[in-house]
């Protein structure tokens, strides 16, 4: 059954872009217009976060779109305060679309007295107020279960898979898919088989965290065009060296798919430098003027998918349909023509 009132959506602060392009997404599937609720997020002078809405959400199925990128914890208060103000509001439910959810990489225990961040951040989300989250490629599957509320986890593999069919046309033959380590194994299968492609690891060892050590790579990559897939990408230099391992291995050429694209500190001008092709990101965080200007990093939308999931929880039809080729194809028929 229908919902019976309309989906409401707002915006933090953290990729105000992405929330005014499914905005306008939607607008085009409800044929009707729907904009961003009026509201005013805004610091005090102490840096204090203040959150007010103009318009009348009682009753209202409200969607607050905010990743909790960097600055991490800002982005994740005002999550959290704009869920407070429209819960005493009186909103009929709140979810949180998180394109991207921050503190999941610290998602376990990998040593004595250290904190499971992700959990203590999910508690936080699920005691603010809100019922329900859409994120996308969470670093781990298992922070599903960290949250006692309904979690819709979404994955860019299914928009990379159409992508790569445009950009590398006729080349399929050519192409494999490159898991960065053994935990992404799954990610980089699942990628491969939507493509038809076979599948090589890059295994890689840490002396401590942010330093790789050594890599070696798993499989024959000679003459192929290696495709590496991978969650996130934050300071770009165990990407960059994996890219230079395949190359050494024999792989014609290298580009990476990656969903977020953090992009900390030199990346930019390590990606712009290294012998990679091409970088590929979403846009689940809002690109900085250095990822846009730069001439190897391309940004593909991930508004059409989000907007389709918003509107199927709004609707109580199935989320997980959305990743078929057969679903997402004509959502993203303008950017990916068919035939």
């Amino acid at each position: 059954m229908p919902h019976p009132v309309e989906p409401k959506l707002i915006s933090g602060n953290a990729n105000r872009p992405l929330a005014e392009a499914v905005a306008r997404r939607m607008s085009m599937h409800r044929g009707m217009n729907v904009g961003l609720v009026d509201a005013r997020i805004e610091r005090f002078n102490d840096a204090e976060i203040f959150v007010e809405v103009f318009e009348n959400v009682r009753g209202e199925d409200m969607f607050i779109i905010q990743p909790t990128s960097n600055p991490a914890n800002d982005n994740l208060m005002e999550l959290l305060i704009m869920a407070d103000a429209l819960r005493r509001s009186s909103a009929g439910r709140i979810t949180a679309v998180i394109p991207y959810f921050g503190y999941a990489r610290q998602d376990r225990r990998t040593k004595a007295r250290t904190p499971i961040s992700a959990k203590l951040v999910a508690n936080m989300i699920t005691q603010g107020g809100i019922e329900r989250v859409l994120t996308m490629d969470l670093h781990a599957a298992q922070i599903q279960g960290f949250f006692d509320i309904p979690v819709d986890n979404l994955y860019a593999s299914p928009v990379f898979a159409l992508d790569i069919e445009h950009q590398f046309k006729g080349r399929l033959d050519e192409l494999m898919v490159i898991s960065p380590d053994v935990g992404g194994v799954a990610r980089a299968r699942e990628l491969a088989q939507r493509i038809g492609c076979p599948l090589a690891i890059v295994d890689k060892r840490r002396e401590k965290a942010g330093e790789v050590a050594e890599m070696t790579v798993i499989g024959d990559v000679t003459g192929k065009t290696c495709i590496i897939v991978d969650d996130l990408c934050d300071t770009a230099g165990t990407l960059c060296k994996a890219a230079d391992v395949l190359l050494e291995a024999g792989a014609s050429e290298v580009h990476s798919y990656i969903t977020h694209g953090v992009m900390s500190g030199p990346a930019v001008e390590r990606v712009t430098k290294s012998r990679m092709k091409s970088l590929v990101l979403t846009d689940t965080i809002a690109p900085s003027a250095a990822v846009r200007a730069a001439e190897n990093i391309r940004v593909v939308p991930v508004a059409p998918v989000f907007a389709q999931a918003i509107l199927n929880i709004w609707n109580g039809t199935s989320v997980s349909s959305l990743f078929a080729t057969e679903t997402l194809g004509p959502i993203y028929e303008g950017l990916y023509p068919r035939g």
